[in-house]
């Protein structure tokens, strides 16, 4: 093969495995991160002491109580207080494990809608009175009068049916890339220095590519946190959903800013190893001394 074929080749085979590195990296971040249930939860747990998740919980609760209210003079009373009540009641442990155990099985209850291709046209709904038991039980060793908090079997509504059908098409999608991005990745990369006319020239470029690659990817995270709490009524308004969402996104893709670091960290130092060993790996040809008469190449024997 010419070597300005072999150098075309390599090149577009580097340039796809560096396009495909991120892409593979965020699909297998979505399948095996918020996609896992244990991860997810893992994840979320800590939120439960951010001050801005409580204040949407106590928000939320107020407005809540306060539409039981006709309006009137007791209306934004009612609606305080229920605030000052339920950030109080966030401060708990009871809380904690409320907050655990409602996005478990939240969670739980989304991804069985998404891998059964049965469910097509049903709404995702729950049940939460077996977390408001168990937050009961919890909150009735502190508070006796909790017991008498009535627990209602009531299917709350998480995603309807037609946002169901939707994110089942792109799960489904994403758990095909998950493993066949980043093996592509591998495999056009390795191809492509197999191929190529000079391969530290290839190594360095895919490392290189691999380090624009991550970060094009962090920065993408970071457009999409800005975009994510943009979108929120709460960000405009001076609401607290803006801080709340945020701290939620944060804690989400917190593994995903580290791997897109990861990769930044690995094409540097594969583009930097195989620059040096280009640089000072060479043997290097002696000098012969001023002066010092070098003797011709002896005639070729004539035949």
């Amino acid at each position: 093969m010419p070597p300005r074929l072999r150098t075309a080749l390599s090149t577009t085979l580097i340039a796809l495995a560096c396009l495909l590195a991120p892409c593979g990296t965020l699909a297998a971040w979505a399948t095996y991160g918020p996609g896992d249930t244990g991860r997810y939860v893992a994840a979320v747990a800590p939120l439960a002491d951010d001050p801005n998740v409580r204040d949407a919980v106590a928000a939320a609760v107020g407005d809540r109580f306060s539409e039981q209210v006709a309006a009137g003079p007791l209306h934004d009373s009612v609606r305080l207080f229920a605030q000052d009540a339920t950030r109080s009641f966030t401060r708990t442990e009871a809380f904690r494990e409320g907050w655990e155990a409602a996005n478990r099985t939240v969670h739980e209850a989304v991804l069985r809608a998404l891998r059964d291709e049965g469910a097509h046209g049903r709404a995702v709904t729950v049940d939460l009175a077996p977390v408001t038991t168990r937050v009961k039980d919890r909150l009735t060793e502190d508070v006796p009068f909790a017991r008498r908090i009535p627990v209602r079997h009531t299917a709350v509504t998480v995603l309807p049916a037609h946002e169901v059908d939707r994110l089942r098409k792109g799960y489904h999608v994403l758990d095909v890339a998950a493993f066949w991005l980043p093996l592509a990745a591998v495999v056009f990369a390795v191809t492509g220095i197999a191929v190529a006319a000079c391969r530290r020239r290839a190594v360095t470029a895919a490392g290189v590519g691999t380090a624009l690659g991550g970060a094009l990817l962090a920065l993408a995270v970071v457009v999409g946190r800005r975009l994510t709490v943009a979108e929120l009524p709460g960000a405009v308004d001076g609401a607290v959903d803006g801080p709340a969402a945020g701290a939620v996104y944060d804690a989400l893709t917190e593994t995903l800013r580290t791997a897109s670091w990861l990769l930044v960290g690995l094409g540097l130092a594969v583009a930097l190893a195989s620059w040096l060993t280009g640089r000072y790996g060479r043997p290097r040809r002696r000098r012969a001394p001023a002066g010092t008469a070098v003797d011709p190449a002896p005639p070729r024997a004539r035949l």
